[in-house]
């Protein structure tokens, strides 16, 4: 069965060359040039995201779908400021592109979001560069050498390894670790995040990347220093 997208895109030519972009041999689409034009939108598998529509706000649209849904949202917007891309990633988005955009990047993003969603916990594996991890019988090995992660590490990694390549929140990935609690301070994300790095990397490889004032990004990369 086809995935389905809705775009929230007023621009006509925008909306449908995304379709283009993605093809629709592979997904069904949902155009919408309007907030109000997006009332289905709670029944797609993903959302393409503006932010300026013509009669509101996109991240006020983003507010209310989060009470109610975890459909995957990808913002694309031509509002590049690093406030913008905060506000969005902290309201619960999944990803946030900037206009002008690559369309293979686009579609690399697209096919992760959807791949993510459409994981279940049980069958959950990852193996790249020496790591394994095998989150249905929770086991973790670096090398061949097993790893011993806490439940919060687990959680943590498995939000990070889902999302890589994709800058996450600070605040996404508190709620996705420490669903159940009703406070949590943010320096337990700090140090969760520096214990996680200890176990899983190594002095020459850097995964875990803080990008300031947003959150972290998981992806690998050559280096001997943490940031």
């Amino acid at each position: 069965m086809k995935k389905t997208i809705v775009i929230i895109e007023d621009d006509p030519a925008i909306n449908h060359g995304i379709e283009l972009t993605l093809g629709n041999e592979q997904y069904e689409f949902c155009h919408c040039y309007s907030l109000r034009d997006a009332k289905e939108a709670q029944h797609a598998d993903l959302i393409i995201l503006d932010l300026n529509l013509p009669d509101g706000n996109g991240l006020d649209f983003l507010k209310e779908l989060r009470k109610t849904s975890q459909i995957p949202v990808l913002i694309l917007t031509a509002n590049d400021t690093e406030l913008d891309e905060v506000s969005g990633l902290s309201l619960g988005a999944d990803d946030y592109v900037t206009k002008p955009f690559s369309l293979m990047a686009l579609r690399l993003r697209v096919q992760k979001l959807l791949a993510r969603s459409g994981a279940s916990a049980e069958s959950f594996f990852y193996e790249k560069n020496g790591l394994s991890l095998d989150f249905k019988n929770l086991h973790f090995t670096k090398d061949g050498t097993e790893i011993e992660l806490s439940k919060t590490e687990i959680r943590l990694l498995r939000c990070f390894v889902e999302n890589e390549g994709i800058t996450v929140s600070r605040e996404r990935l508190i709620d996705y670790v420490w669903q159940n609690q009703q406070y949590v301070d943010e320096n337990a994300l700090t140090v969760s995040v520096k214990r996680l790095r200890d176990k899983i990397e190594s002095k020459d490889e850097r995964l875990i990347h803080t990008v300031y004032g947003i959150g972290y990004v998981f992806k690998w990369e050559k280096s001997n220093v943490h940031a």
